[in-house]
């Protein structure tokens, strides 16, 4: 039976405030966003590095360097090279589906410390590795951080935050993730001057700074009501924290509706299994779509590879760099900006206004590259600067919608009975599509040239088109009321009411063959 909790409104409001121990809790959480946009950020800037690329890719490093007659966009094309960005993703894609376990049965506080202590080590291996392999092992230690992180944050974050400011305190993950790639890409600036082996271990050891801050801070954090009463913890606990959350002692509503998707939770004994039924349709296409489609807008060109494309139009070393980070800030503060403005103007309207300017700006570059850029040389420095402002027009794009959107919208739909697998299959979608495209994006940037911003141009229309038919409206809906979206939805009360209507068919056919 499809979980029903009493409201009295459609936007049922419970009572209590945002008080500091919610913000305080959240920041410290976001920490892991902090860590997830580093490791996005300063992979892309070291790759560009040249006593890097000397030490571990010399062939790649020959071609850069003139060594060898090569096309621009075949420069960095090296199975090697993408291997070692994309072994993070890979590793987080499993570590996330064991992360949904511990969430789900030890709660999201420890699986943010498992995360945290995982950033520690990968970051120190990959700092010190003295050849490939270690080099690849510190980069699958920081995947499994980024798994359990991944999955446990936005949960812990939408749990938290009271309903109708969750927008706002869950994007504080997707701005945290962008002062992460901002961060990087400002120490990747620094770091490359030094000309020696110090430069990129400098970047990647400077990993253990949010790593130590998550790691630590969350000794302190409280676990969240939701996960106290799904593992039958104390129930004067979970009462208690939430009284303190909400800086108020009414509270009863609330907890009455967490104490009733606690129960149907207890219920569920195989998640994914449970999570393949036709109630749970819509939850589950969402939860395959929305990372899907978050990493098909092309935004790994700009995150992981945006100093070699800017070396291929022709700018320096340093140039590039500086470029990446003048990205990262428009990046960061469109974040900031959708923030703010996501639980007035809703979800939707983001998705929509953010996919036009993304379409926009892919269609340019790629018009640009295909007739400014031929397959030796570069283009003029207007040219190259117009990359970059259109480059930048593009990541805010992302930061307005896909961005925070991406994880907010999949870590408020779930009910909880399969929140935890729900969220690891967001997580696991992200990662093996992050995977994939780390490791082709520079071989098909290498064989459709500029035609790669048009393949992503058509992803992005074709996403936005999904949002505008097929993804309901959130904004203010209580988290454990958010089964009434999809049973109002012009498409989604469809499948629902044929799954209801054939196991009520079901339950008439046992009930008459047993009295036959």
């Amino acid at each position: 039976m499809a979980l029903r909790l009493s409201s009295k409104s459609k936007t049922c409001h419970y009572s209590g405030r945002v008080t500091p121990l919610v913000i305080l809790s959240c920041m410290v959480a976001a920490t892991g966003g902090i860590l997830f946009g580093y490791d996005l950020g300063i992979s892309g800037g070291v790759t560009s590095m040249e006593p890097f690329l000397e030490k571990f890719f010399p062939k790649v490093h020959a071609k850069m360097r003139g060594d060898s007659r090569n096309s621009n966009y075949c420069m960095f094309d090296s199975q090697l090279l993408t291997a070692f960005t994309s072994s993070l993703y890979i590793a987080g894609l499993f570590a996330s589906l064991c992360a949904s376990w511990v969430t789900h049965g030890f709660g999201r506080r420890r699986s943010m410390l498992l995360g945290g202590a995982s950033f520690l080590a990968g970051a120190a291996v990959g700092g010190l590795a003295l050849n490939i392999y270690m080099l690849i092992i510190g980069r699958i230690l920081l995947g499994i951080g980024i798994g359990f992180t991944n999955q446990s944050v936005p949960l812990y974050l939408s749990e938290l935050a009271p309903p109708r400011y969750r927008g706002l305190l869950n994007n504080a993950f997707e701005v945290f993730v962008g002062l992460g790639v901002l961060f990087a890409n400002l120490i990747n600036y620094g770091t490359q001057k030094i000309h020696s082996d110090w430069s990129w271990r400098t970047s990647l050891l400077l990993a253990l700074v949010p790593a130590a801050s998550l790691t630590l801070g969350t000794l302190f954090l409280p676990e969240t009501p939701n996960s106290l009463l799904q593992r039958n913890e104390n129930l004067q606990e979970a009462a208690e924290i939430l009284k303190k959350m909400r800086g108020t002692a009414d509270v009863q509503d609330e907890l009455n509706d967490m104490i009733a998707a606690a129960n149907i939770s207890k219920t569920v004994r195989h998640p994914f299994h449970t999570i393949m039924q036709r109630k749970y349709r819509p939850q589950l296409v969402m939860a395959i779509a929305i990372p899907f489609f978050q990493q098909a807008t092309g935004i790994n060109v700009i995150t992981f590879y945006a100093p070699v494309i800017f070396r291929i139009i022709g700018l320096g070393e340093s140039s590039s760099l500086m470029s990446t980070a003048i990205t990262g800030v428009a990046g960061t503060g469109t974040v900031i900006v959708a923030m703010m403005m996501v639980d007035k103007f809703g979800r939707r309207a983001l998705f929509l206004i953010g996919g036009v300017q993304m379409i926009v700006a892919h269609v340019m570059v790629g018009a640009i590259m295909l007739t400014q850029l031929g397959d030796s040389g570069g283009m003029s420095r207007a040219y190259a600067y117009m990359v970059l402002a259109l480059s930048c027009a593009f990541v805010a794009g992302f930061g307005l919608s896909w961005g925070p959107l991406g994880w907010l919208v999949p870590s408020e739909i779930f009910p909880l009975e399969i929140r935890s697998v729900g969220q690891s299959i967001v997580v696991a979608v992200g990662l093996l599509f992050a995977f994939i495209l780390a490791q082709a994006l520079l071989t098909m940037l290498c064989h459709l040239k500029s035609g790669v911003f048009f393949f992503f141009g058509g992803w992005v229309l074709v996403m936005t088109i999904f949002v505008y038919l097929l993804l309901p409206e959130t904004k203010n809906q209580p988290i454990e009321q958010m089964d009434r979206v999809w049973r109002e939805h012009w498409f989604w009360k469809k499948v629902i009411t044929d799954a209801e209507e054939r196991r009520n068919m079901d339950a008439t056919d046992i009930v008459t063959n047993s009295h036959l």
